[in-house]
């Protein structure tokens, strides 16, 4: 059974904001509190682990890895974030980490992060901490996808594949593990019920100018098991 598709998530309306949940404490978002978090970590759920087992599920599932890159500046950590190009085939436009299809000549999951990060922004791998990885999220097209967190050490200057990415932006961690920025959105098609949640960041974009980066879906889940992890 194919997904019902959701061609425009800023008018699927929103049944809840999670501003009753805690922020991450502060304490726990500067890299030496996080360096010990993922060492420490042991197997846990998910709160999202995707709907690609709901959908299709006689699809052969396509693994892939993404980079969760927080970069270390003098205000705190920042998020790096892509908006993918209006023509692609896939998630056109939309806000993503960069990463992609695992290759067989990858080195595991951190292989596949850090190549599709060079490849897409230009980030250098020598600028790049691998601390840890989060449980896998199987999106609806059955990417079963492994976020990769790590450190970025500035300086930088990233250099865009410009026929996937239209501009990589950055939005502060904090902001992000604040739920009350987590809108959740529901739908029924078909007879087939949806979710996803949604975090509108409005900021300076790559060209400083400020405008709204609507981030939802598989970005947004997995920036939602992030909270679950370090809020624990």
């Amino acid at each position: 059974m194919a997904p019902p598709r959701i061609l425009d998530p800023k008018a699927i309306p929103v049944v809840g904001v999670d501003s009753h949940l805690p922020p991450v404490d502060a304490r726990r978002l500067t890299p030496e509190t996080l360096r010990g978090r993922f060492a420490a970590a042991t197997v846990w759920t998910p709160e999202h682990a995707g709907d690609g087992a709901r959908f299709r599920p006689e699809r052969e599932p396509m693994h892939a890895a993404v980079l969760v890159p927080l970069v270390q500046r003098p205000q705190g950590l920042c998020v790096l974030l892509t908006r993918r190009t209006d023509h692609l085939r896939d998630h056109a436009g939309q806000i993503s980490f960069p990463g992609g299809r695992c290759e067989p000549h990858d080195e595991g999951a951190v292989g596949t992060a850090l190549r599709e990060t060079q490849e897409e922004v230009g980030l250098p791998p020598e600028c790049v901490q691998i601390i840890g990885h989060m449980p896998t999220y199987t999106t609806v097209t059955h990417f079963v996808v492994t976020p990769v967190v790590a450190l970025v050490n500035p300086p930088f200057e990233l250099s865009l594949d410009h026929f996937e990415v239209a501009e990589a932006f950055e939005v502060p961690l904090a902001w992000l593990m604040n739920p009350a920025h987590h809108r959740r959105h529901s739908f029924s098609a078909e007879g087939v019920q949806r979710q996803f949640l949604s975090m509108p960041w409005q900021g300076p974009g790559s060209d400083g100018v400020v405008r709204e980066y609507f981030i939802w879906g598989a970005t947004a889940a997995m920036l939602r098991n992030l909270y679950r992890f370090l809020v624990e």
